[in-house]
């Protein structure tokens, strides 16, 4: 059966990996490699997660209780008084999807924000990354934003000249 918890500290690495494989999995997509610059945790990754777990904004999904996906939210006061849930990383093994994991890591998202008095919730989808907007529209979210990037550099963030 799918479901979603915070995970326990010593399973943190395995969380660690899951994401290390989100990152690379999005790499090499269009945008991805400023994407995995930026937007994603970075190294000390095993800080990070234990940073967003002490703040209750780390869940592990699974199935018959084996670790197949995991989210990270965290939030932030806006200028004008407002706050604002970030879903800074969302991901489930591709052996793993459509059975709901998923599903249940937003819902535990969204209780989250709503528990934080969050006004809204941001996430992230890679231009022409299909499935992923598919899976945040069919959750209740839209487009409020769209980054357009210039690049100056043949090779910037990454080695990949393609990107």
């Amino acid at each position: 059966m799918e479901a979603a918890r915070p995970p326990l500290p010593e399973e943190l690495e395995r969380v660690a990996e899951l994401h290390r494989l989100a990152v690379d999995t999005a790499r090499p997509e269009r945008g991805g490699a400023v994407f995995a610059a930026r937007e994603t945790g970075g190294e000390p990754l095993i800080e990070w997660l234990q940073a967003r777990l002490a703040d209750g904004g780390l869940w592990a999904g699974t199935v018959a209780d084996a670790i197949v996906g995991y989210a990270v939210a965290a939030s932030e006061v806006l200028r004008d008084g407002s706050r604002l849930g970030r879903l800074e990383a969302i991901f489930v093994e591709q052996e793993a999807r459509g059975v709901g994991v998923g599903a249940a890591l937003m819902d535990q998202v969204l209780r989250w924000a709503d528990d934080q008095s969050c006004d809204g919730i941001d996430a992230w989808a890679l231009p022409g990354d299909r499935h992923t907007k598919n899976f945040f529209e069919g959750t209740g979210f839209s487009a409020r934003l769209l980054v357009m990037h210039h690049r100056m550099k043949p090779v910037p963030f990454s080695e990949d000249a393609t990107r």
